[in-house]
């Protein structure tokens, strides 16, 4: 008869997101995985599966609480001020490290796994963004004559740098003053 199992999954989950977000896939071994989670070799293999495995159930999991956590942020308040409050969420985290970044600048697309869980993320991200900067656009708060999916790119593109320049220590004025030049290219 199988032990039952004697940790928490979703505990045990969230520290192996940390791991990999701070020292990427190659970066992070099964043993500072294993540390990390507080649990054993055998539970890993029995639970997660294999590192890879492990790895992919992390970034998924990863991308769909941060895209819901985006979104949130993104739909308060009128559209500028929800792509502000998107954009300092993200600078105010106390973590400031991002496994999806991590991921890209990792894998890019070399990886169909990786790449398809990535690309549905910001497929997610970019249809709100688009839709906000639209709704902007009708009530004058954002220039009108911009592009709705150039500027969505825009700010995810922005999004992508802060969390690169916040994982590079750049210090909370410095990101901040990414954001707002972001924020003046749309009104």
């Amino acid at each position: 008869m199988a032990r039952p199992r004697e940790f928490d999954r979703e505990a045990a989950l969230g520290n192996a997101i940390s791991a990999f977000a701070e020292h990427g896939y190659e970066g992070t071994s099964t043993d500072q995985l294993l540390d990390a989670m507080n649990i054993s070799r055998q539970s890993l293999y029995n639970t997660y599966g294999d590192k890879r495995q492990l790895y992919l159930e992390a970034l998924q999991t990863y991308a769909a609480e941060s895209i819901a956590e985006q979104l949130q942020s993104l739909n308060g308040g009128s559209p500028l001020k929800g792509i502000e409050s998107m954009l300092n969420a993200f600078i105010l985290r106390p973590s400031r490290s991002c496994l999806g970044v991590s991921a890209v600048c990792e894998f890019g697309h070399r990886d169909p796994e990786i790449a398809m869980l990535n690309d549905t993320a910001a497929r997610a991200l970019r249809a709100a963004l688009q839709r906000r900067i639209s709704e902007g656009k009708a009530s004058g708060e954002i220039d009108a004559g911009i592009d709705e999916t150039a500027a969505a790119h825009f700010v995810m593109a922005t999004l992508s740098g802060i969390k690169v320049a916040a994982r590079g220590g750049a210090p909370l004025e410095a990101l901040r003053d990414i954001m707002h030049m972001a924020l003046r290219s749309l009104a």
